[in-house]
């Protein structure tokens, strides 16, 4: 069993029973609301040790809202209206520890190690030769340096323009794009294989560390709006848009290891295959969790394919019957249920990734066109490896092939 969930569900289910909305319903049932919708909730049977919520139709362990409910019992209230709260039941907070030396240095060193590390991954990407008559274009490779540089910066393209400049002056630029051309750079098609070309070999170098990975998508935001007007209601409305990153994560460094931009309707599941075929060329995968949405046969046999063994949980009407990947996991999925959970457990990493990354690159994009969204999405997922990459250096030690010379 795995203490270390069991604890963290239990913490969670103790601040859960301060919820004024927990309800006896009736003998042994009892409703807990839910903390991620604003409405509905979950039933819980305290004398069947069940529950209604996605997290005990998993695991058939004790979930946060059994926790809760068991919490609740304790309070008792007196005629006087004061309450007494017995809590019989101890919990523990496992902490881990943090190499801050190495910490502090990655974190006081990153910016210029993200340019050297950037400057030579860029150093790959070549420029179309030139043909007929004016002058030659801006190199290829500072185009992108700049476009990288620009969303690592979080600042407009104008307003970016003092950090390019300086980045040129130090040598990792022939010279600095204007950032008209820096903008006009994002709306091009052909910027997207190389973006994610470029995100592909910055995760490289972790080769030798990550054998276990995660799948998931995220979306980000757009200032662009689809509006109509609404017969029904007799008034125009709005709906903004936005787009998904569907992403295979390194589970150890969080690093993303292959990556595809779509728009908001791509669907998650059909992307797995490419994701795995993608990492496969560059890592050794043992493991790919992914959640119940990418619960296919093509899925599960694209993983086995690659050498991995997947861990996508089943849905309650799920059959023994399917592929030989199917079928196998099956048997791992009802018989062995704490070595699926405890490599399923690692799919969490994917969600802390996005999470990250969102909140250091934000999670809404500036462009207005498909293109350039896409590929400014792509721009800060490489700024975000390349940032991933500078703490593995300090604290992992290792040295990527492509690292230049560092501003001192």
């Amino acid at each position: 069993m795995d203490t270390t969930n069991t604890d963290l569900r239990q913490e969670r289910g103790r601040l859960l029973s301060s919820d004024k909305r927990i309800k006896h319903i009736a003998g042994v049932t009892w409703l807990v609301p839910s903390q991620t919708q604003p409405t509905g909730g979950y039933v819980v049977n305290t004398a069947e040790a069940t529950c209604t919520c996605p997290d005990f139709e998993l695991r058939r362990c004790k979930c946060k809202h059994a926790w809760a409910v068991e919490f609740v019992q304790t309070i008792e209230t007196h005629a006087d209206g004061t309450q007494t709260v017995t809590e019989s039941m101890t919990y523990s907070r496992t902490q881990h520890g943090q190499d801050w030396s190495a910490y502090n240095a990655a974190q006081t060193t990153e910016k210029d190690t993200v340019q050297a590390l950037l400057r030579g991954l860029c150093d790959g990407v070549q420029t179309p030769a030139h043909t007929g008559r004016g002058p030659k274009p801006i190199p290829l490779s500072d185009v992108v340096f700049a476009m990288t540089l620009n969303t690592y910066s979080l600042m407009s393209a104008s307003r970016a323009t003092t950090d390019i400049e300086a980045s040129a002056e130090a040598g990792n630029m022939t010279r600095a794009p204007h950032y008209n051309s820096t903008l006009a750079a994002f709306s091009k098609p052909e910027m997207t294989a190389i973006l994610t070309s470029l995100i592909e070999k910055s995760a490289a170098p972790l080769a030798g560390i990550e054998t276990s990975f995660a799948v998931d998508s995220t979306g980000f935001g757009t200032c662009v709006y689809h509006r109509w007007y609404d017969e029904k209601y007799g008034k125009p409305m709005k709906k903004a848009t936005w787009l998904k990153a569907h992403a295979m994560v390194g589970v150890k460094t969080g690093i993303v290891a292959s990556v595809k931009v779509t728009g908001s309707d791509g669907a998650d599941c059909p992307q797995l295959p490419e994701l795995v075929a993608s990492a496969k060329q560059r890592f050794g995968m043992t493991e790919v969790s992914a959640d119940k949405a990418y619960l296919a046969n093509d899925n599960l046999n694209a993983i086995e394919a690659a050498g991995a063994a997947p861990f996508i949980p089943f849905k309650l009407n799920s059959q023994a019957d399917g592929s030989p990947a199917w079928r196998k996991m099956h048997a791992v999925f009802m018989f062995k249920q704490e070595e699926f959970l405890a490599a399923y457990s690692k799919r969490s990493r994917v969600e802390s990734t996005f999470s990250a990354l969102k909140r250091k690159f934000g999670g809404s994009v500036r462009s207005k066109q498909f293109t350039a969204q896409v590929n400014e999405i792509l721009t800060k997922i490489l700024a975000y490896n390349l940032s991933c990459l500078v703490h593995a250096i300090s604290e992992l030690g290792i040295e990527p092939s492509f690292l230049g010379k560092v501003a001192a």
